[in-house]
């Protein structure tokens, strides 16, 4: 059964949610000021209109009370998204989801009811970061503000070391929760098992630790 959700804003962000949403079968009101981003979407999204999202009657009018969770991403004007977020806190949303454009919007943001605030450029920033850093550093994605999850190549450092000789948790602080080993995922992995230097390990941990754990281990001179 399909969930039902709305995006508000239909710029690169929320146009990108539309589609991944709607493409997985999704029950997706798609809402913007812009005719043509509107029009855009008319093929992709259950419903595509033309919207002020910061009239509440428009809103009610929408029937976004109906609707489980709401994804706030207008891009360029912080002064709409700070008061569609709070015409939804007042709708009672189950669940709002907003795009923060810097910090000081993100704590506003907090501050007024919003269940999940994204930072999708800076977030993409640190991720890109993180890669560029070495090659072995496949992804990174940000859990809280304090940590994190990275998926690195074991590479030469490790390769031919089980999780027992590297002992991770105790010299970095973090936890190795699975390894891929080529098609294959392991979510439990054996401490005794050798890695090979193409294995993939999904490591979890405080951002300290895990700066200290990929600069040790991780990051190989070029």
């Amino acid at each position: 059964m399909s969930k039902e959700f709305a995006v508000i804003g239909l710029g690169r962000f929320g146009g990108s949610i539309c589609r991944e949403l709607s493409n997985e079968g999704m029950d997706v009101l798609a809402i913007d000021k812009n005719e043509d981003r509107v029009n855009e979407f008319k093929n992709i999204a259950s419903h595509a209109v033309i919207a002020d999202s910061t009239d509440e009657e428009t809103l009610k009018e929408l029937g976004i009370k109906n609707i489980e969770h709401v994804i706030v991403a207008i891009g360029d004007n912080i002064q709409a998204s700070i008061l569609t977020t709070v015409i939804l806190t007042d709708l009672h949303i189950k669940k709002i989801t907003v795009k923060a454009n810097n910090d000081y919007h993100e704590k506003i943001l907090n501050r007024i009811g919003a269940n999940q605030v994204v930072h999708p450029e800076r977030d993409m920033g640190k991720r890109i970061a993180h890669s560029i850093i070495s090659n072995n550093i496949l992804d990174y994605l940000e859990l809280s503000d304090e940590y994190s999850i990275v998926e690195v190549k074991a590479g030469k450092k490790m390769a031919g070391k089980s999780l027992i000789d590297l002992d991770i948790r105790a010299n970095y602080g973090c936890n190795v929760v699975a390894i891929k080993q080529g098609s294959d995922i392991n979510v439990s992995p054996s401490a005794e098992d050798l890695l090979d230097e193409q294995d993939v390990l999904i490591v979890i941990g405080g951002d300290r630790d895990l700066a200290r754990f990929e600069k040790h281990l991780v990051i190989e001179e070029r």
